[in-house]
């Protein structure tokens, strides 16, 4: 028997788990878009976006699937993960593809046997892996915004001790806010500087570009931050009992957060860990067993 299909069709398969796995699995949000949006020279003058050969595939499979229902782009997202739609569209289309190819492949090996299937199950099985595999980086990127926006908290929170410490300092408002961001070196202050520096040079309130920032990655505390000093700047009031009662507010949300997260995790390990008992409880009865069903 010719064990090369079945080697073929072994690998190929073996490629699309691994795939799905990885994307599952996807590591944490590449600070490239950070960095980039941060250097000066990316804002003092606009340049020409430069798009690789995926996202410019994907764009074009983008123009053309979007009118299908059901087919959308988490478009803030992306923009928070620094990731173009175009590739993502890309990497949505050829793992469904590849989740179409799947049970032809898996089939050979039986057409090969003499062993013959209908037509409708591998279709079936075919179009319910595409399906899966078409919204598995749905999933992987909301997981990892997610993610990026829990880190982008924390770092809010101290962004605030340090905005609330520079008005106790007699700071005005703009220089307490650029201070505060120039502190930190994440990926997270890095937006802020940004925003901030993008402010400057364009004139425009400082504030403006926190909820503009806020509105453009879906970023819920900084917008408090920016209706904080918004009054700040023009009602003339006093922001550090403020800034402080929102850092004890959003440090509250995230021990909550986080608890929940730990329960949940405790929660998911109760089964295997029962399971685990019961077959140490099968293993110590069962030489006792077997003793008496031969005696």
């Amino acid at each position: 028997m010719n064990l090369f299909p079945v080697v073929v069709t072994g690998g190929l398969v073996g490629g699309g788990v691994a795939l799905f796995v990885r994307e599952l699995l996807a590591p944490q949000p590449a600070l490239a878009a950070a960095l980039a949006r941060s250097a000066p020279g990316t804002l003092s003058m606009p340049q020409e976006e430069v798009l690789d050969r995926d996202e410019v595939w994907g764009r074009w499979l983008l123009a053309r699937l979007q009118r299908l229902p059901g087919v959308k782009v988490p478009a803030k997202n992306l923009a928070l993960l620094g990731q173009g739609p175009g590739a993502f569209m890309l990497k949505k289309t050829a793992l469904a593809a590849l989740g179409l190819l799947c049970p032809v492949l898996v089939t050979i090996p039986w057409i090969i046997a003499g062993v013959s299937l209908p037509f409708y199950v591998p279709a079936v099985v075919g179009l319910a892996i595409a399906g899966l595999l078409f919204i598995t980086p749905d999933l992987a990127v909301r997981d990892q915004a997610k993610r990026a926006r829990e880190e982008f908290a924390h770092a809010l929170s101290a962004y605030l001790d340090l905005v609330a410490l520079k008005r106790a300092a007699d700071a005005g408002p703009t220089e307490a806010l650029e201070k505060a961001a120039a502190v930190g070196h994440g990926w997270p202050f890095l937006y802020l500087q940004g925003a901030l520096r993008r402010a400057r040079l364009e004139k425009i309130p400082p504030y403006q570009a926190l909820t503009e920032l806020a509105d453009t990655y879906d970023l819920p505390g900084l917008s408090d931050v920016a209706d904080i000093m918004r009054g700040s700047a023009t009602d003339g009031a006093a922001v550090y009992k403020a800034l402080r009662a929102r850092t004890a507010a959003l440090n509250t949300e995230l021990l909550t957060a986080q608890a929940a997260e730990a329960n949940a995790a405790s929660e998911k390990m109760t089964a295997p860990g029962a399971l685990l008992a019961v077959l140490v409880m099968l293993l110590m009865a069962f030489p006792a067993v077997i003793r008496m069903l031969t005696v």
